[in-house]
C-alpha cells in the first residue's frame, strides 16, 4: 500500500490503462502538455504525445461526438470535461447517440467511452458547481460512477475504461487532494458493489460522493453521544447496489440519504423509493433525505456553507430521525 491523493490514484489508473491498451486515448481542453486543469493527465503527454492526449477547442459537443464515433469503431476514448457543467453542451448527443447506439444496433455496436468531469460546490460559482447525479441515472445505457476514496478512484476508473458501455465518472473537487492507501498490485473495482465504510446498529446513512466524508465526521461525533451510525458508500449510482443498503437497513431499521445535489427527483429520492418498495417492513421510521439547497452553487464561501450539508447538519438530521 502507498498513500496517494485521489487525483494521483486516478491518474495512475489512467496511465496503466493507456500502457495496456493502445486504443485508449484522452481528449479535452488543456489535457496535453499542461496536464489538465486538475492534473488529471499530468506527465502523460511526455509518455504518449499528442496522438493520445489531444487538446481540443472549447467545443464539448464536437469532441464528445467525435469520441462516440471513435468508440463505435473500436477505440476507448476518455473525454475530460474539466468541470462537469460543460458536459451539458454535449448532453443531447450523449443521450441520443452515445447511450443508444448499442441498443439501436441490436448489440452489434459497442460504445466504450468514459466521460469524466469534476462536480460539486466548492466556491467555483454557478457555472462550475453542478452535480446532476439524477440526470445521468435517468439515462438508459449509462453507468454513473461516484468514487470517494483514492483506491476506488483508481479501481473504478480502470473498470470504466475497460467497460464496453458509456460511463460517466464524477469526481468531486473537494476529494481531489484527499489521501488514502492504494494497493501496489493491479486491481479493478467492480460496478454495483457498495462499500460499508463504518459499521453501526442505530441508523444507516448513505453518503453520496463528498457527502460521505462529512457523514463519517458526523458519525464520529455521534459516537460520543452513544449513537451508532452505519455509513455506506454506494460507489456507483447506476448500477445501484440496493442489496447492501437493504441488508444494513435490516439491522438498523432507519435510513438517511445525504446528497449535495438537489432534492427534487434526486438520487436520494430514487434510493428512498426503491427501499420503500423492497424494504418497507424493515423501516421503523420514514426514509429521510438531506440535500443541498435548491439553488445554483454560490461563489461566496459563507453562502456555500449555508447551502451544502455538513457534519453538523447531518448529525442533527440523524438525531431527528432517531426520535421519530
Amino acid at each position: 500500500m502507498r498513500e496517494l491523493t485521489f487525483t494521483e490514484a486516478a491518474r495512475e489508473g489512467l496511465a496503466e490503462e493507456m500502457a495496456r491498451d493502445p486504443m485508449v486515448f484522452v481528449v479535452g481542453e488543456g489535457i496535453g502538455p499542461r496536464g489538465g486543469n486538475f492534473n488529471t493527465t499530468l506527465g502523460l503527454y511526455d509518455l504518449y504525445g499528442e496522438w493520445r492526449l489531444r487538446d481540443t477547442p472549447i467545443s464539448e459537443r464536437g469532441f464528445t461526438t467525435l469520441c462516440t464515433g471513435a468508440a463505435a469503431l473500436g477505440a476507448r476514448p476518455v473525454v475530460d470535461f474539466m468541470f462537469l457543467d460543460f458536459e451539458l453542451d454535449a448532453l443531447g448527443d450523449i443521450i441520443n447517440q452515445t447511450c443508444r447506439l448499442h441498443w439501436m444496433s441490436n448489440g452489434q455496436v459497442k460504445v466504450p467511452i468514459v466521460l469524466r468531469g469534476c462536480v460539486g460546490v466548492a466556491s467555483t460559482g454557478p457555472h462550475h458547481s453542478a452535480n446532476l447525479f439524477s440526470i445521468f441515472m435517468h439515462i438508459p445505457g449509462l453507468h454513473v460512477v461516484v468514487p470517494v476514496f483514492p483506491n476506488d478512484a483508481k479501481g473504478l476508473l480502470k473498470q470504466a475504461i475497460r467497460c464496453d458501455d458509456p460511463v460517466i465518472f464524477l469526481e468531486h473537487k473537494k476529494l481531489l487532494k484527499v489521501k488514502g492507501p492504494v494497493p501496489d498490485d493491479e486491481f479493478l473495482t467492480p460496478f454495483g458493489q457498495a462499500n460499508v465504510v463504518r459499521a453501526g446498529k442505530d441508523v444507516t446513512v448513505v453518503g453520496i460522493s463528498y457527502m460521505l466524508l462529512e457523514t463519517l465526521q458526523a458519525a464520529e461525533q455521534l459516537a460520543g453521544e452513544g449513537i451508532s451510525v452505519e455509513v455506506i458508500d454506494p460507489r456507483t449510482l447506476a448500477p445501484l447496489d440496493l442489496d447492501t443498503i437493504l441488508e444494513s437497513l435490516s439491522r438498523t431499521h432507519r435510513l438517511l440519504i445525504v446528497d449535495e445535489d438537489f432534492g427534487p427527483c434526486g438520487a436520494g429520492a430514487e434510493i428512498a423509493a426503491q427501499v420503500m418498495e423492497r424494504g418497507f417492513y424493515e423501516l421503523d421510521a420514514p426514509v429521510r433525505r438531506l440535500n443541498g439547497a435548491f439553488t445554483p452553487g454560490p461563489y461566496s464561501p459563507p453562502l456555500e456553507a449555508a447551502v451544502v450539508p455538513n457534519a453538523q447538519t447531518i448529525a442533527r438530521a440523524i438525531r431527528n430521525l432517531l426520535v421519530e
